[in-house]
């Protein structure tokens, strides 16, 4: 598999998801954590070039940042698979690198 990029700024406060979403490959997948689960939210600013991304089925949300952030119920962008904190070790254990958006 292709590398892991993890974004943990908001779309709404840092460009960390736009740069991630054009340097990010075909088979890249895509972990939301902290304050970038903004970014999966269904009318976030990024959701043309996500959904790219989420339709491949390579775009996560840290289900607890989520929660942390009352967004557990909130509506995410179509595609957007919800992992906890096993998930997200399995993610990086199962990808060939770990790329960190700051």
């Amino acid at each position: 598999m292709g590398p892991l990029h993890t974004v943990n700024k908001s779309p709404f406060a840092s460009s960390a998801l736009a740069s991630c979403l054009a340097h990010a490959t075909q088979d890249a997948a895509i972990l939301l954590i902290e304050d970038g689960v903004y970014g999966a939210l269904a009318s976030g600013t990024q959701v043309p070039a996500l959904a790219q991304a989420a339709a491949r089925g390579t775009v996560y949300a840290l289900g607890p940042d989520l929660m942390a952030r009352g967004l557990a119920d909130a509506p995410l962008l179509a595609g957007t698979k919800v992992v906890d904190f096993a998930g997200f070790v399995d993610l990086t254990t199962t990808h060939s690198s770990v790329m960190a958006w700051l």
